[in-house]
């Protein structure tokens, strides 16, 4: 691997900065961890992590098709199931990546605790320090706690369902010219959907997911139910060899929705929404009426 020890010109992180209005710490925070997942993103494709996996979730959304609301983590899946995976191996070439912009950083491996497909790891930097680092004012830092530290999980699906969706490449410009490999915005939206119907999330509801789904569904993304079929069996939650029909679907969503705490959904979205008038029109009906919307590839 190349020596990228010293400190890039500092051009570069402007640029990525130039594109965020930042006034309060709640903007640089979102500003400061979208470019540590950029640079994150470009030291994996240096170490070919994308000749093995694909990017997804809300943060691929977000950073490859333009989702206009921050995320905090970076999910992959295998592009093929590989029980030996290690993502430890990729640690140092994140490290790299990010001192070379001047981020002091730990990436660190989370240990299991009990047995899954998911392996896991951790960007770990001191918050202030970094905030002040890509120029918020220290009159902000005030109230912050000075050891406070920002954390960005990676998680990636060792066992994806065996058949795959499909991927395609996309290119990112900053902090220099570089692809990304992606699964295309259907196969997103089903694995979207699959998070909003069979998520168990701390006895919480993650309102990133439905918001996601109003986002897909008012740009006429059509959903791949063949893939969404594959990810509900694997998980449990969807008969193998029964055929996932565009009519079932919306069953099952109207289902969650009946149990939807829309409170705590609003909640979620607090610090990750650019236009909060956007959640205030969350309601089960509003829901409801959306999933009428849907439009589906049949399975």
């Amino acid at each position: 691997m190349e020596n990228r020890s010293k400190m890039r010109s500092p051009e570069a992180l402007d640029a990525m900065l130039m594109r965020y209005n930042l006034n309060s710490v709640q903007d640089h925070k979102n500003a400061l961890l979208e470019v540590i997942q950029e640079i994150a993103l470009l030291g994996l494709w240096r170490s070919k992590f994308f000749e093995k996996a694909v990017f997804y979730g809300g943060t691929a959304l977000r950073i490859l098709y333009g989702l206009d609301r921050f995320s905090e983590d970076l999910d992959f899946t295998l592009l093929t199931p590989q029980k030996n995976f290690d993502i430890s191996k990729y640690e140092k070439a994140i490290q790299l990546e990010l001192n070379s912009m001047g981020f002091s950083s730990e990436v660190e491996k989370k240990v299991k605790t009990k047995q899954s497909a998911i392996e896991s790891a951790f960007i770990k930097l001191n918050t202030i320090e970094h905030l002040l680092h890509i120029g918020m004012p220290k009159s902000l830092s005030s109230s912050m706690h000075k050891e406070a530290r920002l954390k960005i999980r990676l998680e990636v699906d060792t066992d994806p369902p065996k058949d795959k969706a499909t991927e395609e490449t996309k290119l990112l410009l900053l902090p220099i010219p570089f692809s990304v490999k992606s699964l295309r915005k259907e196969d997103l939206f089903a694995g979207k959907a699959h998070a909003a119907l069979c998520r168990q999330w701390k006895g919480r509801v993650k309102g990133r997911d439905w918001y996601d789904l109003v986002w897909f569904i008012s740009r006429g993304v059509s959903l791949n139910l063949y893939y969404l079929k594959k990810r509900m069996e694997q998980s449990g939650h969807w008969p193998r060899r029964k055929a996932l029909k565009h009519k079932d679907l919306i069953e099952l969503f109207e289902k969650k929705i009946d149990s939807l705490d829309i409170s705590s959904a609003k909640e979620d979205m607090v610090n990750f929404a650019m236009d909060r008038s956007q959640i205030e029109l969350w309601s089960k009906e509003f829901f409801r009426e959306v999933i009428q919307k849907i439009k589906t590839i049949p399975s």
